[in-house]
């Protein structure tokens, strides 16, 4: 339909990303719309009359007024196929490989559709089909097997199916009532694709990080924003989630943020080795870079961009994680365009629909049960970055309301080089009761009660150390100065980690169990011996080096190490009896 034609339809009006086209003749909101000559695309935001306003997803320099515009008769989609994985695309899903790091507005779409694909099918003339139902395979395309499945909507008989062999990704491979399917499709960004039904998250998604495996988890199908300042180890900690999590498909969407960054995520993803397939990280990946030198609109469209890729290999049966580094960002393109259009502004100039619009784009998260039958997820991580670390900023605020965790960065805990820098008093997760429960059905009925603990010296520590700044640490009752020691044997033996040890740049599950126990098993000894008679220096004089340093020594994937330094610990203590 891209043949369309608007007869007489003239640019009236730009500033910047704003385009205004007077005369464009039975458009809808949300159709794309090529610009000028160069037919820079742009996306229907406003219809007052007949005049339409369109946000420009290039670089609008040498558009002129009075050039011609014509709607393309279809909404603003992303081309889905083989072709995802491993790549590195722009917010419009256009592939970046080999490209300039300024996009031109003659950035053509991709060719995605030429590529060649092995085609095995899986499916005989004759069979009844629906929606969702596996038609084959599209082996060699990645880490994961490419599944063919029937797009939402079609259902019927299945007329006519390829023969096994190499193929064009745009060349038919099955025929349903009709209607072709290829391993290229087209989807709007802004429609979520359909799902059979949707559960409630409880099974954890592991991140390797223990401070949010052990005290703030997520669960697969949730939500979570990461709210931190400048210098907080934001992208940091994304992008080790990006290494480690348990998920099968990554999706990680750099929106706003500096190239050089972008720069190390593909660096290190390239040179890791899988430990799920062997092969390389980078080959179960998509990178979708919209940096801050690129277009600002395709900024807001990079966001709906990585939500749709991870929603196409859902239906496939994946669990998939999209990472959204930062959503502030993408809030600041919003309130650019919504101060250029007149939009009466709300708090702090952003327009009033950010609630609403933050609230569309985590809701496409969740566990479902897919129009194939099969059980996959969607988690969205979402990172803001605050002016000055002001975490009652709009986006902040507004996001914290939609979420189910909020991992704040403490800017005190970075300075002092704790890493993750993850406030324990500042962060929440709303899955720790479901996730607690899953674990008790397989196997860790103490998950939740190890938590507990926990988070309840954690905050006793907190509470101790501002009054052991006022009247010295001496001055506290035995008990006390135990309840000082367990908040820093915790923060020091395992909430912190080091993205530099090979032992320590990941945990598995096991092992952060292991060290936890380690160190209440060494608390509980310590109270017992004050109750005792014994005094609280002599216990502070104590090495507890086998405890702090057990993260580091101990192989990340083996808890008996770790059980083994808990035997020599409480022998150790035992000897003050």
């Amino acid at each position: 339909m891209d043949d369309l034609l608007s007869t007489g339809a003239r640019v009236s009006r730009v500033s910047g990303p704003l385009v205004e086209v007077d005369g464009l003749s039975e458009v809808a909101m949300s159709e794309l719309v090529a610009l000028g000559g160069l037919g820079v695309p742009g996306e229907v935001v406003a219809l007052r009359g007949s005049v339409a306003t369109v946000q420009a997803y290039e670089y609008t320099g040498g558009l002129a007024v009075g050039e011609p515009a014509r709607a393309l008769g279809r909404p603003l989609s992303a081309r889905l196929g083989p072709h995802l994985l491993g790549g590195v695309f722009d917010g419009l899903l256009r592939p970046l490989l080999g490209a300039s790091t300024w996009l031109t507005a003659d950035a053509g779409r991709p060719a995605a559709g030429t590529a060649r694909v092995q085609w095995e099918p899986g499916v005989a003339v004759g069979a009844q089909v629906s929606a969702g139902t596996r038609l084959g395979t599209l082996p060699g395309t990645g880490a994961l097997e490419h599944r063919v499945l029937v797009p939402p909507g079609l259902t019927g008989t299945v007329d006519w199916v390829a023969p096994a062999g190499v193929r064009a990704a745009a060349e038919p491979l099955v025929t349903v009532g009709g209607e072709a399917v290829r391993a290229v499709e087209d989807w709007p960004v802004r429609r979520p694709r359909p799902v059979r039904a949707r559960f409630g998250a409880s099974e954890p998604l592991l991140t390797g990080q223990r401070v949010l495996d052990a005290v703030f988890p997520v669960a697969r199908g949730g939500t979570v924003a990461v709210p931190g300042g400048f210098g907080t180890g934001k992208t940091m900690l994304l992008q080790q989630i990006a290494k480690w999590c348990t998920a099968e498909v990554i999706v990680y969407v750099g929106c706003g943020e500096r190239g050089n960054e972008m720069a190390d995520v593909l660096a290190e993803l390239r040179e890791l080795t899988d430990p799920a397939t062997g092969r390389r990280l980078a080959e179960r990946t998509v990178i979708i870079a919209n940096t801050s030198n690129m277009p600002m609109m395709a900024r807001e469209a990079s966001i709906y961009s990585g939500v749709t890729v991870a929603e196409y290999f859902r239906d496939m049966g994946y669990e998939v994680v999209v990472i959204a580094d930062s959503t502030s960002r993408w809030a600041e393109a919003l309130r650019e365009f919504a101060s250029r259009s007149g939009a009466l502004p709300a708090e702090e100039g952003y327009p009033a629909e950010l609630p609403s619009a933050l609230a569309a784009f985590y809701e496409r998260a969740g566990r479902v049960e897919t129009l194939g039958g099969d059980a996959a997820s969607v988690t969205i991580i979402g990172a803001v970055s605050p002016a000055g670390g002001d975490l009652t900023e709009p986006v902040t605020a507004h996001t914290e309301r939609f979420v189910r965790a909020v991992w704040g960065l403490d800017r005190d805990l970075a300075y002092a080089r704790h890493y993750p820098a993850v406030a324990w008093s500042g962060s929440f997760s709303r899955e720790a009761e479901a996730v607690g429960a899953w674990y008790t059905r397989h196997g860790d009925p103490e998950w939740a009660v190890r938590r507990g603990r926990v988070v309840g010296l954690l905050a006793e520590a907190d509470r101790l150390g501002a009054l052991a700044a006022l009247v010295g640490v001496n001055a506290l009752p035995g008990a006390e100065r135990v309840a000082l020691l367990a908040g820093r044997l915790l923060r020091e033996g395992v909430l912190q980690q080091s993205a530099l040890s090979p032992h320590d740049i990941h945990c598995s599950a096991a092992k952060t169990a292991a060290l936890v126990d380690l160190v209440l098993a060494v608390v509980d000894e310590c109270q017992d011996l004050v109750a005792q008679g014994v005094t609280a220096s002599e216990v502070e004089e104590v090495d507890f080096s086998p405890v702090l340093r057990a993260a580091q020594e101990c192989p990340p994937d083996e808890s008996g190490p770790v059980v083994e330094r808990q035997q020599v610990m409480l022998q150790r203590l035992g000897m003050l009896r």
